[in-house]
Parts: structure tokens; C-alpha cells; sequence
């Protein structure tokens, strides 16, 4: 059942997914969110209305990933489906001709406001969904960040850091601590940081 909306607004969400209905799709879980959600945003060092689709490994490791701020007023679906799966073109071949999808995709999108569900999350849970059919990728974790955090929608795992605003880490620095997410270009810095 679809959330009651405002019969006077303009900009009115459509093709968009409730909570329930994400919960309900079988996302896959990430092993370990904190690492993807810290790889990304030192790699990207999002603000509000930056969106960063990343394509993982079935280890987890990134393979590719796009950053771009959110232009349009129309909070759609179709729109952020269109907006994705042009990213995701520029960046990594598709994936259609695999009988089941290898790698997974995965959705940071960072925005102003507190950490619960808007119909702009619903949007985007249905543009990645989407967007990830036409790309032959499996749909991943959709992951919203605010001044307050981040946290995997459906899932109720988050943290306070990184968040909007936060320094991000520097990549290449002690071999623990460094996100496992940045695949050979993460490996490539830190050969160069011990250099």
C-alpha cells in the first residue's frame, strides 16, 4: 500500500518502493557496510544530493564506481533509473549476456534531513532496482547518508561515521584500517603510499 501524498504538490513521487517492498525484494546483504560505505566516500567525499553507484565483486571488492549530484526537481524513479543506469554504462561494462548476475550494484546517496525513509529513497530503491535489470547486475544495498551518518535501508545496520561533512580517510595509510572495497586502484595507492 502506497503512502498517502500531498494532492497540491507538484513534485509528487511516482515508481517508487515502500520500505516493505525492499525489505520483501531479497537484497543481498553486504558482509561488511562500513567498509563499502568508508571506501566510497573517501574515494568520492559525497555532499548532499551526491549520488555514488558502485559495482561489487562477488568478494565485495569495488570494480567500478561513478559519483554525480542530482540536477533534476521531479523526484521519480524513471528519472534516477535513466540518471544510474547512464553511470553505470560510462563505467563498467553490462553484464546481460551472464544467465545470473555476478556482480552487484550498490546506491550512496547522501541528503540533507534526518535518517528515516523519505519517498525520495523510494525513488532511488526503485531507479537501482531498475537500473540494475537493464545492466545485468544484481540489485545491491541502497545507503543513505546524512550529517547524522549512514545506514543500509531494510537492513538497520548504520554508523555515525563517515557522515556528510566528515574528513574523509586516507587511503593508502595503515594496511588494517584501509577499506577492502577499492580493488586494484586501492591496492595501486597504497603500493605508492609505502613507497
Amino acid at each position: 500500500m502506497r503512502t498517502e501524498r500531498s494532492t497540491d504538490s507538484t513534485d509528487r513521487p511516482t515508481r517508487l518502493l515502500e520500505p516493505a517492498e525492499w525489505a520483501a525484494a531479497g537484497i543481498p546483504l553486504l558482509r561488511n557496510p562500513r567498509e563499502v560505505v568508508t571506501g566510497l566516500h573517501t574515494r568520492h567525499r559525497p555532499l548532499p544530493s551526491t549520488a555514488v553507484v558502485a559495482v561489487l565483486d562477488p568478494e565485495e571488492r569495488l570494480r567500478a564506481s561513478a559519483s554525480f549530484i542530482r540536477r533534476e526537481n521531479a523526484t521519480d524513479g524513471w528519472t534516477f533509473r535513466n540518471a544510474l543506469l547512464s553511470q553505470l554504462r560510462r563505467v563498467i561494462p553490462h553484464d546481460l549476456r551472464r544467465r545470473t548476475p555476478v556482480r552487484t550494484a550498490v546506491l550512496l546517496y547522501c541528503r540533507e534531513g534526518d535518517q528515516r525513509w523519505t519517498e525520495e529513497d523510494g525513488a532511488w530503491m526503485w531507479g537501482l532496482r531498475d537500473a540494475c535489470t537493464l545492466h545485468g547486475l544484481r540489485c545491491g544495498a541502497y545507503i543513505t547518508m546524512t550529517r547524522d551518518g549512514w545506514q543500509v535501508l531494510g537492513e538497520g545496520r548504520g554508523g555515525r561515521r563517515p557522515s556528510v561533512g566528515s574528513i574523509a580517510e586516507v587511503l593508502g595509510g595503515d594496511q588494517d584500517s584501509a577499506p577492502r572495497t577499492g580493488g586494484a586502484a586501492t591496492e595501486m595507492l597504497r603500493r605508492a603510499a609505502a613507497r
